[in-house]
């Protein structure tokens, strides 16, 4: 029987953008690819969700790849402000999450997602009906790494065949899967069908 949800964070409870901070803060178009291409399709931004480089030491390494003093600038300037900018609320899921909770589920957070976010954490939406969150930063793992996924059920005492995981990537589900924890696939983004496959989980048709 299932007796809690673990949802990813980003694409799942909020939308997440890339570059839109870039867009916020650079006119100029070839450097504000040049600036989204340094900063947030960096090796160094994996770190940052790893929790094993400091965002003083990523910044460096980012702006070292830019050719000129304003484009350093303004990495600097994206770094600082980019989780006020590319992520928001997706429709309809503090609904969903409340919905369970009223219905008596256990609601948890498994996020790839650096330090940054454990300050912005009233950023998701339903928030307030979290039982326990876990970012990749704070144990060093990411999904789909087996070690991410027993970091969550040591730390909340939850049995993996208790859980039902909302993800948007598929091998993160697949992870999970090997670990004991089905789930289900979000890719599509679409919230009325995720509601109905968790309103069902515990039917006796199995869920998709």
């Amino acid at each position: 029987m299932i007796k809690n949800i673990v949802f990813d964070m980003g694409k799942v409870l909020v939308n997440y953008e890339g570059n839109k901070v870039c867009h916020h803060f650079i006119e100029d178009e070839a450097e504000r690819k040049a600036v989204s291409a340094a900063v947030f399709d960096s090796p160094e931004w994996i770190f940052l969700d790893m929790g094993l480089i400091p965002e003083e030491t990523a910044l460096k390494k980012m702006q070292a790849r830019l050719e000129t003093d304003h484009a350093k600038e303004m990495a600097a300037l994206c770094m600082k402000h980019w989780h006020e900018y590319n992520l928001w609320p997706i429709e309809g899921m503090k609904e969903l999450v409340a919905e369970l909770k009223e219905k008596g589920y256990g609601i948890y957070l498994c996020s790839n997602a650096s330090l940054r976010l454990l300050e912005c954490s009233h950023m998701i939406p339903g928030i307030e009906y979290f039982d326990g969150t876990l970012f990749s930063a704070e144990v060093k793992y990411i999904k789909p790494q087996k070690e991410m996924y027993g970091h969550l059920f040591g730390r909340f005492g939850l049995n993996p065949e208790e859980c039902f995981f909302i993800d948007d990537v598929l091998m993160n589900i697949e992870g999970a899967r090997d670990c004991g924890m089905d789930g289900y696939c979000f890719a599509d983004g679409d919230v009325t069908k995720l509601r109905e496959v968790l309103l069902r989980l515990n039917e006796s048709q199995p869920a998709l």
